[in-house]
């Protein structure tokens, strides 16, 4: 495949993750999704920055971004609702390792912290047989540096409170 039709077809593919994954920090605080619980190694299961609001707005962004993508690429319909879903419990899946890790809430995991929302999305796409390996090993190379660059830009604009 040429690459630079590769690269478009992995950013029409991943974009939906990309926005259920940013959307939280619009939306985020109130109810932290683990209620403030502590693991049974006595540790938070996810930490405050981890809520309700953001999760279910993140989720419900990426699915609008997805019909979007379903009515004008003819993706499957369920591609809408598994993409963002697997980038947000990908997501959760690294702050409940970063938690385990004692890296606080914020803190930065490298790699991990560029790259899960990004596995969970691929995953969640498997069975709508959207997935090859050259589209997989494209998210995971472009992503580190569009995620970091946009969390800088979010850092500036004081949206985050880290530029990572």
């Amino acid at each position: 495949m040429d690459i630079t039709l590769l690269i478009v077809e992995t950013l029409k593919f991943i974009f939906p993750a990309y926005c259920a994954n940013a959307a939280p920090v619009l939306a985020g605080g109130g109810l932290a999704m683990d209620f403030g619980k502590d693991f049974v190694d006595g540790k938070r299961v996810f930490g405050d920055n981890k809520t309700f609001r953001g999760f279910f707005f993140g989720f419900a962004v990426g699915i609008a971004v997805g019909l979007v993508e379903w009515m004008v690429f003819d993706y499957p319909l369920l591609f809408s609702f598994f993409t963002p879903l697997g980038a947000l419990l990908g997501d959760l899946t690294a702050a409940f390792l970063k938690r385990r890790l004692a890296i606080v809430p914020g803190g930065l995991f490298p790699v991990v912290d560029q790259v899960d929302f990004v596995v969970g999305a691929i995953v969640f796409a498997l069975p709508l047989r959207m997935v090859n390996w050259e589209l997989a090993v494209a998210s995971l190379i472009l992503t580190p540096p569009i995620h970091l660059l946009t969390n800088f830009g979010a850092y500036k604009l004081k949206l985050k409170k880290n530029p990572w």
